[in-house]
């Protein structure tokens, strides 16, 4: 069984992003309106292409309020579609694209008991999953007792996301956390594509466990996206091989498309009918080494 595609909005709810040619898929009108008219397009495509599932953060600039007005708009009712969001990070870019500090990460208590209802406020009929924006072993969510209780108090489904080359150990020292004898988290959003495989072996235990499994950044932030920017072993359309090697994980129940363009979008969704033309295991050797992936993704400039 393969995994549904869904789409995540962390290039649609404002102005930059660190996605390769984001500044040119975005264009000239980078106004609150222009955005919001794109991500309404991108949702609607989405939905026509059959994606249920949407995924948001409060730091995706206005990307939560982008798509509630979209899911009021189209009447679309709680049960018929998955929305998942994050807190842990704030924006403060300013609605500006060139700014030293366009997010800043805050996991504690008093983060959650802020972002949490902001989220709720826009998303609480729809929202079925509320994560971690980013966990990692120095960020002291994965010991903080007192947040794990408040997440367990909020009365959704609770997850996290990983980055950075330690995104294995992080998720296998997240699975045991329980708060009163239940398991706190069900799901993980995790970087996984053909140059970052680290952490599949981690995202088969979470499987096991039980967890929802969501794969972002499958494109690699673009590199994987255009032909003539991707490896070759791509073939013409690298994001549809790139995006079935990722839809056709054991472990995958969803993949993201971070698509800015209702062409990208329509080009990503090929993956879900992509045998990948290739035996996946040909395309093993282009996983790098995930600190030096890594250490590349942090140069990436936002556009």
């Amino acid at each position: 069984m393969t995994a549904v595609m869904g789409l995540g909005l962390a290039a649609l709810g404002r102005p930059g992003y660190l996605t390769l040619g984001h500044g040119e898929s975005i264009g000239a009108d980078r106004s609150v309106d222009g955005l919001q008219q794109r991500c309404h397009e991108v949702c609607d495509a989405a939905w026509a292409a059959g994606i249920r599932w949407f995924d948001a953060a409060r730091s995706y600039g206005r990307a939560e309020e982008f798509l509630a007005s979209w899911l009021t708009r189209r009447a679309i009712g709680p049960a018929e579609v998955t929305v998942s969001s994050k807190w842990g990070y704030t924006y403060t870019a300013d609605w500006k694209v060139d700014v030293e500090v366009p997010e800043v990460k805050d996991h504690s208590a008093a983060a959650l008991a802020r972002q949490w209802p902001e989220s709720d406020a826009l998303l609480g009929p729809w929202l079925r999953l509320y994560q971690v924006h980013s966990a990692t072993l120095d960020s002291g969510i994965l010991t903080d007792t007192r947040v794990h209780r408040d997440l367990a108090g909020l009365g959704v489904p609770i997850g996290l996301s990983v980055s950075g080359p330690l995104q294995a150990e992080t998720l296998r020292r997240a699975l045991p956390i329980e708060v009163e004898g239940v398991p706190l988290f069900s799901a993980v959003q995790a970087t996984w594509n053909l140059l970052e495989t680290s952490v599949g072996a981690a995202l088969a235990e979470a499987k096991a466990a039980g967890w929802t499994i969501i794969v972002k950044e499958a494109l690699a932030n673009g590199r994987l996206a255009e032909p003539g920017r991707a490896p070759a072993l791509l073939g013409a359309r690298p994001d549809v091989t790139a995006l079935a090697a990722a839809v056709h994980q054991p472990w995958a129940d969803v993949v993201l498309s971070g698509a800015a363009t209702v062409a990208h979008l329509w080009s990503n969704v090929a993956a879900l009918t992509e045998s990948t033309g290739q035996d996946l295991d040909g395309l093993s050797s282009l996983a790098r080494d995930p600190r030096d992936y890594w250490a590349e993704r942090g140069a990436l400039r936002w556009t």
